[in-house]
């Protein structure tokens, strides 16, 4: 035993150095992110994913002892959604406006996340407990976990597809609107939102304020309309 391996046990026991390493990782990565201008291939989120996994494996550390002291980082998540409401006031008027469309593009869109996941999956020939937990992917992670454990699904398999879902299209968002020459930071937002939930909506946010207020709408609102249609559309694909 080592005196610097001595001190690494002794700090690994510490809730306090999970929580600090992650602060320092998220900085440094928002940091590169800042650097690069914000590229959406540099995703902050994805950055920080990266080093932590690496650094957890190096250090042959468990999540769960990890999560002892991370989890005050999870606990903010409530507020910072409770947070949206903010510029949603600011924007409401906007919001009262683009009423109707959103409704319709918030239907289509929900039906369509979880019918093509489903398609594509069930073409090669997935096993069900796969496809229950797939098809919620475009959910918030909280939600979508509780939809597919419902139907026999793996939570964990859930939770790493909705993470993978939100990092893809926060970066490939920015560039795809661009190239389809949509301009009302109202569209992209909740176009964002709606298939790429809070880390779509973290993206939303950097680009513009009423892009990020609408990937917040959608993103909620896509939480509930999904929990509502997927059990009719599941139970059809297990069927």
């Amino acid at each position: 035993m080592t005196p610097a391996f001595d001190l690494w046990v002794y700090l690994a026991s510490t809730p306090l150095l999970w929580l600090t390493v992650t602060l320092i990782v998220w900085i440094a990565a928002d940091r590169i992110a800042l650097a690069s201008g914000r590229h959406p291939v540099v995703n902050p989120v994805l950055l920080s994913i990266i080093a932590l996994g690496t650094l957890l494996i190096v250090t042959h550390t468990s999540f769960a002892t990890y999560f002892q002291g991370a989890q005050f980082v999870h606990f903010l998540l409530g507020p910072a959604i409770v947070a949206i409401a903010i510029p949603l006031y600011r924007n409401l008027d906007k919001v009262r406006e683009n009423l109707l469309p959103m409704i319709a593009a918030l239907v289509m869109g929900s039906v369509t996340a979880v019918v093509s996941a489903l398609a594509v999956a069930a073409y090669f020939g997935l096993p069900d407990p796969v496809l229950a937990a797939l098809a919620p992917k475009s959910v918030t992670a909280g939600v979508a976990m509780g939809i597919a454990e419902q139907f026999g699904g793996e939570a964990a398999l859930t939770a790493v597809l909705v993470v993978t879902t939100g990092l893809l299209g926060a970066i490939m968002v920015t560039p795809l609107m661009n190239a389809l020459g949509l301009k009302d930071y109202a569209a992209r937002g909740f176009a964002a939102g709606l298939a790429a939930h809070g880390i779509g909506t973290a993206r939303a946010f950097v680009v513009d304020e009423v892009a990020g207020t609408f990937a917040g709408i959608a993103m909620a609102l896509n939480a509930v309309m999904t929990a509502l249609i997927l059990p009719l559309i599941l139970y059809w694909f297990l069927k």
